[in-house]
């Protein structure tokens, strides 16, 4: 990438670190120095129209202070695929740029964030090889499925759990379809797109409390009625959004309200550990402290170091078969089915 090119910013980060508010904030503070910056939403669920509690969507008065892209743009019986998604950010994208704004993207999804700015592609899918695979897992077992993998592509099988079915029938699905290894399709840490990313930390103490208090917030503010209005309406992908099948659950009487929102609470915590186990394996991340009082000024200061090229020798490093170097943030150790 060359330096003195504007980078995309990428704010990334656990569900109620504060992703929200420092994007507003970094595109005022660009704004004050004569830089025009524009937020797109990177948040898989904030897309759907109408779900907007139990999405802790920007409030109205941070979508007025900075114009906010892809929320509210699918309706919730619709699919979006990171695909998808990644058609429209790119363009997206391509318009701010030519219009001369910076694009600020932030989201809690980290594979649709890398959907964007990484070299990712994604293979196309044939049902019938597809079922032909699940017929064989069926019959044959998991072992034996993952052992073939682990013989046409050991690579891949290393990134992978043996008892993830799913994942090993799309991994031979892709092989057969493309007659490349798997391995080949898997996301690296390369930036097609010129970015920078800044990852918000909070100790678990304070995060679990902030997703405390984010719970009671959609309790007060009615998500059992938003529920109630979308019932009927959500699609498979929709309906997979944390505190909605809860919510669900209460209304047809299978919890009473307080265990709805316990397990939403509960779900939610151990959904920010696994963000932060997905973001802290990527060691282009620059990790601040989302309490810290000169945030903004951090957040600035890694923008403009970036936009000078400081980081782009460290972040041609990165390109790396996962597992080879370390990682900028100790939770990025964990393995992913322990988290």
């Amino acid at each position: 990438m060359d330096s003195g090119v504007p980078r995309i910013v990428s704010i990334v980060g656990p569900t109620a670190s504060g992703k929200t508010g420092l994007g507003v904030a970094l595109a005022l503070a660009l704004r004050q120095r004569g830089e025009q910056a524009e937020i797109i939403n990177a948040d898989a669920y904030q897309m759907y129209r109408g779900m907007d509690v139990g999405t802790a969507k920007p409030t109205a008065e941070e979508r007025a202070a900075v114009p906010h892209h892809l929320v509210d743009v699918i309706e919730p019986w619709e699919t979006m695929s990171v695909a998808r998604f990644q058609e429209m950010a790119r363009g997206l994208i391509d318009n701010l740029r030519v219009r001369g704004v910076r694009p600020i993207l932030v989201g809690g999804s980290g594979l649709y964030t890398r959907a964007v700015i990484d070299d990712l592609s994604f293979p196309g899918t044939d049902q019938a090889v597809r079922s032909r695979i699940e017929e064989r897992a069926e019959k044959e077992g998991a072992g034996l499925l993952f052992k073939e993998l682990e013989e046409k592509d050991p690579g891949a099988a290393a990134r992978m759990d043996p008892r993830n079915v799913r994942r090993t029938v799309r991994a031979l699905e892709v092989m057969e379809i493309t007659g490349r290894p798997y391995s080949a399709t898997l996301p690296r840490y390369r930036y097609l797109l010129p970015a920078v990313q800044i990852g918000l930390d909070l100790d678990r103490e304070e995060l679990d409390r902030r997703i405390d208090a984010r719970t009671e917030a959609m309790r007060r503010n009615d998500l059992v009625g938003e529920v109630r209005r979308l019932r009927g309406n959500l699609g498979a992908t929709a309906a997979r959004a944390l505190g909605y099948p809860q919510v669900e659950d209460y209304l047809d009487g299978r919890t009473d309200l307080d265990g709805a929102f316990s397990l939403i609470a509960q779900k939610t915590k151990r959904l920010a550990r696994k963000q932060m186990g997905w973001f802290g394996r990527d060691p282009r991340i620059h990790w601040l402290n989302a309490l810290a009082p000169d945030l903004i000024r951090q957040a600035m200061d890694l923008v403009d170091q970036a936009d000078n090229g400081d980081f782009d020798g460290a972040d041609r490093e990165a390109d790396q078969d996962e597992g080879l170097y370390g990682t900028r943030h100790p939770l990025g150790s964990l393995d992913r089915e322990s988290i």
